[in-house]
């Protein structure tokens, strides 16, 4: 007895400190340069009405904070498949509200359900586009005005995969895929955390859709008990 006892008293312990060493890693995404012009939207009359009257519309591909930190950067550390926990994750709401997306910038882990929402009192199509030749597959579904949510799950890792509205053409959503809960997106001022990650050395990837040209940053990190900070900058082009 006094033997498994011990046996239990140092596995738990273990357990513990396993625990212990882990921490978040915190940073700020900051833009180089200035930010070119975004592309202007212009509404079917139907949406538009949801909008007051004369207003102006554009892309959002640049969100920058007053202090120059940079919207919707999708960070995560590379190198982690295989530790999907999507099936027990909470659902990732797309919502369809005033005809635009939102969020346009999101990120979920394979297995993990996005429920597609349509808060607007009129039709709507939900059309992801994965990649060709990943596992993940296209779909198109009709979602009526504030109809259930219609719920999606992707089995295959995949940067920014498109969902689109071809009734309103200039609606779209980037959703990254990862097996792992390693990941974040940046915040209207450019910070985000990625938590619990395990002490440990990583490879930390920061990529936007258009800054920096679409192309990753990288970054060595090493993650204590007490986590890691992190401040990147990535190029307006």
């Amino acid at each position: 007895m006094t033997m498994k006892l011990q046996l239990g008293t140092a596995l738990a312990l273990g357990l513990l400190a396993q625990a212990a060493t882990a921490g978040d890693i915190t940073g700020t995404i900051k833009l180089n340069g200035t930010a070119p012009a975004e592309l202007p939207i212009t509404l079917d009359p139907a949406c538009g009405k949801l909008h007051a009257a004369g207003s102006k519309h554009t892309t959002q591909h640049y969100l920058v904070g007053a202090a120059g930190g940079l919207a919707n950067v999708v960070v995560y550390l590379k190198g982690q498949a295989g530790k999907s926990t999507g099936a027990s994750a909470s659902p990732l709401v797309l919502d369809q509200a005033n005809c635009f997306y939102s969020p346009q910038i999101a990120a979920v882990q394979t297995g993990q359900k996005i429920a597609a929402r349509n808060s607007d009192a009129m039709m709507h199509n939900v059309h992801p586009t994965p990649k060709p030749g990943t596992a993940n597959k296209e779909t198109n579904k009709a979602q009526m005005p504030k109809s259930p949510d219609l719920d999606f799950v992707f089995p295959a890792e995949e940067m920014h995969l498109r969902f689109k509205c071809d009734i309103h053409p200039w609606m779209f959503a980037w959703v990254s895929v990862f097996d792992h809960p390693f990941f974040a997106v940046t915040d209207k001022d450019g910070k985000f955390t990625i938590k619990g990650v395990p002490a440990g050395k990583y490879t930390l990837v920061a990529n936007h859709r258009k800054a920096n040209g679409g192309a990753d940053l990288t970054k060595d990190v090493e993650v204590t008990d007490s986590g890691a900070m992190v401040e990147l900058a990535l190029e307006a082009k």
